[in-house]
């Protein structure tokens, strides 16, 4: 159509282009377009034609302009894409060249197309060096943003970056790490998927394949494409794709379905109504532009008479070929002739498509940028009143630099541009859903806007139907989770989703799935059995709470009451003769440190604390050394006794009770310094062993001092040597009641129990450390009073007729 400006239009109203092999001898034919018409391109055209017709209707823009416009057929090849550029931008079209000189109308303003990114940039490439503006309305490689290389480029659909993003969003969306892809061998299939799997990467998804085809590859090569998605173990695959191409893969699928795979699709083909005849990609999802409504389009699209039809070659294809008939005279016997009852709202095709616009709006909205460059080129605002002088002669480098700057809302739907001619990204999340009828239908599920804050831009509002109609969400993966408690560990020679899942070592956790490592629990922490949760280690140390503690105090407090009840028999028989013999006043004493002995182990159980580790060793040590300087002093008293009554000797005035006491205060006074002095320097002090046990805490008093602690057992040690010698060179000395005998018994029983006490006390372990320290003490207290003091309390109390001194006199054993 002519007009006072032309817009040009380039839509893929077929898909193939007629290929004519060149002998080089004769002129070639005119390119030609071969194959079914798409209807859904037919309607672009359409609507590009109902804008320019709207505009020309409006008294506010362009008033009193009427703009024209050429469309063409690419073919969806980018021969007749270049072909078309140039005649476009030489006005050489026979319908409009004059002459050789090119009138206004020969040159197009703009050029709105390719509905494909490979033909775009071809056409891109052409016209422009000549500064013709280019809207495209589905071409959305990312490379097109490009100024360098497409200066005069812009666009109505967002570009693929941002698309490929979103994509990588939705597979992260729904733990899908382990997909499939398959592209277009185009530049809108290249770079898209070059950006998707480059955000991918990024979202740590990997990728099981990456194939690409063409439509015009060798079947064999689409065979072997489709060969790859059936044996594949990823469930997930991403097409990113035009709808032409991935209709001839989808074709061969059908013919030897694979395993059911869910299919993501990019928006060049998950909203074309002609692949929804798909069943095999029941629960596809992707992104497509936003519905829209453009009032009076449909009426617009449907208001075709036959004789309308019969005036244009592409409608009256698309005539015949929905309605089965011919349009004039019958070429053949078989066709019969269209009689004019053809419906056109009865059809059921794309063209005829009852939902709201998508890509429609992206071409009503290019043709609209274009009339409001021209309008701020050609109309003048002066005293609200609007002129447009359509004599004005303008180029295509004005409208470029105006198209630039355009800012406008179109139906309640915002244009314009950014600086590198893309729109804000809008996408809608689109499903493949069953009908009620059988059919598969487009819905709306969820909304993407890449305008909003990272982490906002995804919004899923509706339940979502998966592949064989399924309401779970499937599962694509290399490897299943890690669960708490693992760490994931590569699998040689693949990708990082493909591992295998390690518990974690000894003392270390991961508390969160797929965990590459474990770490650690603090110190005073333990893993539980799954390896997920740090648990405080649990204390030990022995308690008044567990048998072990409460025997080990029972046989204390059952000591001490012994040694009390002992000398309380021998104060009731103090003036006896047995009790005097045997030196009643170190008797008493020694007695009354035995039960110190007694009750310092109850030291020894509990928690040990600052104050309890310091008096458990030096308690042990001084009372010891007092009973063992008891029992020494009364060892003396016997080999005195005995030297006293040989002619001559007068030994006892050296050692009489004053020497006694005082034999007994200068041993233990000895041991009190070496505590003293211990305690002053490296006390004893409580202590946490973390090495002992891996899994629990022991808490225990550490020596402070190893130096002073084995000082304080060598000095009773050394006591008790000395003792145990006298006792046995005293131990046949003439005497009814032989006190060294029994004193030889009860030395022999402690240094055996000390003996054996220092292996047992370096190798036992927490608790029981503290343990054989005690049975030690206990053992020979209880060997001390049961050999010294047990049989003259048998005698005492059951054999009183030997408690006389005519008795203890008597040199015969008894």
């Amino acid at each position: 159509m002519d007009g006072d400006y032309i817009i040009g239009g380039v839509f893929s109203i077929h898909h193939y282009i007629h290929t004519v092999k060149h002998n080089y001898t004769t002129m070639p034919e005119p390119l030609r377009c071969t194959g079914s018409i798409d209807t859904r391109e037919l309607r672009f055209s359409r609507a590009m034609i109902f804008a320019i017709e709207e505009i020309n209707n409006s008294t506010k823009l362009l008033p009193g302009i009427r703009l024209g416009y050429q469309i063409h057929d690419s073919c969806a090849s980018v021969p007749m894409a270049v072909q078309v550029a140039f005649q476009l931008s030489n006005g050489l079209d026979p319908v409009f060249y004059t002459g050789d000189n090119c009138s206004q109308s020969d040159t197009v303003m703009a050029i709105i197309g390719e509905s494909g990114s490979t033909p775009s940039i071809s056409m891109s490439r052409v016209i422009g060096p000549f500064n013709i503006p280019q809207v495209s309305h589905f071409a959305t490689c990312a490379c097109l943003s490009n100024k360098q290389e497409y200066p005069s480029f812009f666009r109505t659909i967002p570009n693929d970056q941002f698309q490929a993003d979103a994509l990588a969003k939705l597979v992260k969306h729904f733990s899908w790490t382990w997909i499939g892809a398959v592209r277009s061998d185009s530049e809108y299939g290249n770079n898209g998927m070059a950006s998707f799997l480059d955000a991918a990467h990024k979202e740590g998804i990997c990728v099981e394949y990456s194939e690409s085809f063409y439509r015009t590859d060798p079947r064999s090569k689409i065979q072997r494409v489709a060969d790859v998605i059936r044996r594949s173990t990823a469930t997930v695959v991403v097409a990113f794709a035009a709808s032409g191409d991935l209709m001839i893969l989808f074709e061969e699928l059908t013919q030897k379905p694979s395993p059911p795979r869910q299919w993501i699709g990019s928006e060049a083909w998950v909203t074309d109504p002609n692949m929804l005849r798909f069943t095999l990609c029941t629960g596809t999802i992707g992104f497509g532009i936003q519905q829209s409504v453009i009032p009076g389009l449909r009426d617009f699209l449907l208001d075709l008479s036959p004789t309308e039809v019969a005036q244009s070659p592409v409608l009256t294809e698309f005539w015949e070929h929905a309605f089965k008939c011919r349009l004039g005279k019958s070429a053949a016997t078989d066709e019969r002739l269209c009689d004019g009852t053809e419906d056109i709202t009865t059809l059921q095709s794309p063209y005829t498509n009852k939902q709201k616009f998508r890509i429609t709006n992206m071409v009503y909205k290019a043709v609209y940028a274009i009339a409001h460059a021209v309008h701020n080129t050609v109309c003048q605002k002066t005293n609200s009143t609007i002129h447009c002088d359509k004599l004005t002669r303008i180029e295509s480098k004005q409208v470029l630099a105006q198209l630039k700057k355009v800012n406008f809302s179109q139906n309640g739907y915002d244009v314009s541009f950014d600086a590198n001619g893309d729109p804000v990204a809008r996408y809608e999340l689109v499903n493949w859903q069953k009908s009620k009828s059988g059919s598969i239908e487009l819905v709306t599920v969820g909304l993407y806007d890449a305008s909003l804050p990272v982490g906002q831009e995804f919004h899923i509002n509706k339940n979502i139907t998966w592949v064989e109609d399924s309401t779970q969400v499937p599962s694509s993966v290399c490897s299943d989770s890690c669960p708490p408690g693992t760490r994931k560990v590569l699998q040689k020679g693949k990708p990082i989703c493909c591992y295998d899942c390690i518990p974690c070592p000894e003392g270390e956790i991961s508390n969160a799935t797929d965990s590459p490592d474990c770490f650690p629990c603090p110190k005073e922490f333990w893993p539980n059995a799954e390896r997920n949760i740090c648990f405080p280690k649990p204390v030990e140390f022995l308690s008044y709470n567990e048998v072990l503690g409460i025997i080990l105090a029972a046989f204390s407090v059952g000591g001490a009451c012994l040694a009390v009840i002992t000398a309380a028999v021998f104060f009731r028989h103090r003036t006896s003769p047995i009790v005097r013999a045997n030196n009643s006043e170190l008797s008493f004493l020694l007695l009354f440190s035995l039960t110190l002995c007694f009750l310092c182990s109850l030291t020894f159980i509990g928690t040990p604390s600052e104050w309890s580790c310091m008096l458990r060793h030096t308690a042990f040590g001084i009372t010891f050394v007092l009973c063992i300087s008891c029992v020494l002093g009364k060892t003396i008293v016997v080999l005195m006794a005995f030297k006293a009554t040989l002619p001559g000797s007068n030994v006892m005035k050296w050692f009489g009770p004053p020497q006694q006491r005082m034999t007994v205060v200068s041993f233990t006074f000895i041991q009190v310094l070496i505590c003293t002095i211990w305690l002053v320097l490296r006390p004893p002090f409580p202590l946490k062993n973390l090495t002992i046990y891996k899994e629990r805490i022991i808490l225990e008093c550490a020596l402070g001092s190893v130096v002073g602690f084995w000082a304080v057992l060598g000095y009773i040690g050394l006591l008790a040597v000395f003792c145990f010698v006298l006792a046995v060179l005293a131990r046949k000395l003439p005497d009814n009641f032989n006190e060294a005998k029994l004193i030889t018994f009860s030395m022999l029983i402690f240094c055996a129990v000390w003996i054996t006490f220092i292996p047992a006390y370096v190798s036992s372990p927490g608790k029981f450390t503290v343990a054989v320290e005690i049975f030690a003490i206990l053992a020979s207290s209880f060997g001390l009073i049961l050999c010294i003091f047990a049989p003259k309390c048998f005698i005492i109390l059951f054999k009183p007729e030997k408690n006389t001194k005519k008795h203890l006199m008597n040199k015969n054993q008894y």
